[in-house]
């Protein structure tokens, strides 16, 4: 139970405080964060929520992550299901918080035709730059394949100790860096799931893409490390 707790704890903050920037902080006249802010913000969350209690689940945050492992053989499949369900459980209680304070502001509505409502995911239409779906499947399988690396890399046994919380967020605010004009990045398949059912409208059938991307380039990412660099 405390695994599944810290994986609770451990998404609910990435959600609150990554999808909190992106509806709060990014476009806040004059001050706003921009894109910028809001990559940063997904990764720091990712980074102390990693150094709180990485050490009590391992800190995936992400069912996709939770797969990627899984298939580089350093996480039982036993374990899968229980992670997944906190995980989701964690995402959709910070979705509901931010729309307890959202609706604290005079006037606020979700607008579930434009891109990026209430910070979900999206492609074609939805898609912040206008992507298409091609392009979003693409972006989202190659960047969590690219993540999964980095976490499979930075916690091996022959990594540096200690320095894994960094570069593992250090990570995600690079692939936000990228992918916000794209799909407003998921890579993660709870935080997509949350804002879209929200949301509302057209971003609750997209969701397949943004399960299936992420899950799918973490698994192969699983595989390459367990091939070629999970070796002496």
């Amino acid at each position: 139970m405390k695994k599944l707790f810290a994986e609770f704890f451990g998404t609910f903050w990435l959600v609150f405080g990554g999808c909190g920037s992106a509806l709060f902080a990014a476009a806040f006249p004059e001050l706003g964060i921009g894109f910028a802010g809001v990559a940063l913000a997904f990764g720091l969350t990712v980074l102390t929520m990693a150094f709180a209690v990485g050490h009590i689940s391992g800190g995936h945050f992400n069912p996709a992550v939770s797969f990627g492992l899984w298939a580089g053989g350093k996480f039982p499949a036993k374990d899968l299901i229980g992670y997944i369900i906190a995980q989701l459980v964690g995402a959709f209680v910070a979705a509901g918080v931010l729309y307890m304070i959202a609706t604290g502001k005079e006037g606020f509505v979700i607008d579930n035709t434009q891109a990026g409502a209430f910070a979900a995911n999206g492609y074609g239409d939805l898609s912040p730059g206008g992507y298409s779906m091609i392009a979003a499947l693409i972006a989202e399988f190659v960047l969590t394949m690219f993540f999964l690396l980095i976490i499979l890399g930075s916690t091996n046994v022959r990594a540096p100790k200690g320095f894994a919380p960094i570069a593992i967020g250090l990570g995600l605010t690079l692939i936000h860096l990228i992918s916000i004009p794209i799909t407003n990045t998921s890579v993660n398949p709870a935080r997509s799931t949350s804002q879209a059912v929200i949301a509302g409208g057209d971003f609750v059938p997209q969701l397949w893409l943004f399960w299936a991307a992420p899950i799918a380039g973490a698994i192969i990412a699983g595989l390459i490390h367990k091939a070629f660099f999970d070796k002496e």
